[in-house]
């Protein structure tokens, strides 16, 4: 007996029935716009951070043959009394540039977001001017006021209070303060403007009923404006701590040629190893030792975060 098998039908023609689908040509699509970016972040980032951990372990000038070094490049850096005098100096610029200026920022912000300062648009093109001007021509003015010179600017000023003319260029803290004042000065209206934008999300309703129930600006201000505002704060505070940690084009061209110790810093002693004395693989293992601090500081970061997120305080 013959039985005759029932063919099933093929499936249509439509979305279902192609491998090549709809969805799956948007996805396509979507892919090949944002492949260049993939393409040169892997040429120019990716594969130049992978190079230096590799280098870190190899000692090379940059013409001849690579020679295998093992942790030899990482005992010399940490053995190196520049090296740690760099790492505080980067830490004590960071601090006496990045601290003072998240606390004016957050002041300016609240007096721009205020509807009893007039001309706000102006001010905060104002402040905002710093950060998009050239940081080489923003250097070279700050080495013109903060010269050596007893008629520069800073030591004109510090006369009329009977401060006798600071060798800023050479001098110990006079390096820093005035590598701070120019880091200060860039960055103050970054954060600004970023602050403003956290303290115009705040809805005003809370405002108007906490001046109902009798709360004092102060009150508002401790109850409603800094909780309101705790992302905004984290996000500025992570940002700084990672700019102030990579700290390069203001001291350098403040400091031109002559790479002092006392405005050193740990991007600037990476620079001077690499392209002054030609030692690429110290250079490579200063690179990958400032990328665990700036690693763990980031996981610091986020656990403060996290914790102030869940109920602790700013």
């Amino acid at each position: 007996m013959i039985t005759l098998e029932k063919k099933r039908p093929s499936p249509p023609l439509g979305v279902k029935g192609r491998w090549w689908t709809e969805k799956r040509k948007n996805a396509f699509s979507g892919y090949l716009f944002i492949l260049p970016f993939f393409l040169l972040f892997a040429v120019f980032g990716l594969f130049p951070i992978l190079f230096s951990f590799q280098l870190a372990f190899f000692k090379w000038d940059g013409l001849n043959e690579k020679v295998f070094v093992g942790w030899e490049n990482f005992q010399l850096i940490l053995n190196d009394a520049l090296f740690w005098k760099s790492l505080y100096n980067t830490f004590l610029i960071g601090i006496m540039g990045t601290l003072p200026q998240l606390i004016v920022a957050l002041v300016l912000a609240s007096a721009l977001n205020s509807r009893m300062v007039r001309y706000r648009h102006l001010f905060r093109v104002a402040y905002f001017l710093p950060f998009v001007t050239s940081i080489v021509a923003v250097s070279v003015i700050f080495s013109i006021i903060f010269s050596s010179n007893p008629a520069g600017l800073a030591n004109v000023l510090l006369s009329w209070v009977g401060i006798s003319p600071i060798h800023w260029d050479t001098s110990e803290w006079g390096v820093k303060i005035a590598i701070s004042v120019m880091v200060f000065w860039r960055w103050v209206g970054y954060n600004t403007i970023i602050y403003l934008a956290g303290l115009q999300s705040i809805p005003r309703e809370l405002y108007e009923a906490a001046k109902i129930d009798g709360a004092s600006v102060l009150q508002q201000w401790r109850h409603i404006t800094l909780p309101m505002l705790k992302p905004v704060v984290i996000f500025t505070v992570f940002l700084s701590t990672i700019g102030s940690l990579q700290l390069f084009t203001e001291p350098l061209v403040f400091m031109g040629r002559n790479l002092r110790e006392e405005g050193m810093t740990v991007v600037l002693y990476l620079y001077r190893d690499a392209f002054n004395q030609f030692a690429f693989g110290t250079a490579s293992a200063t690179a990958v030792v400032l990328f665990i601090i700036i690693a763990a500081f980031s996981v610091l970061n986020v656990l403060l975060a996290n914790r102030i997120g869940k109920g602790g305080g700013l």
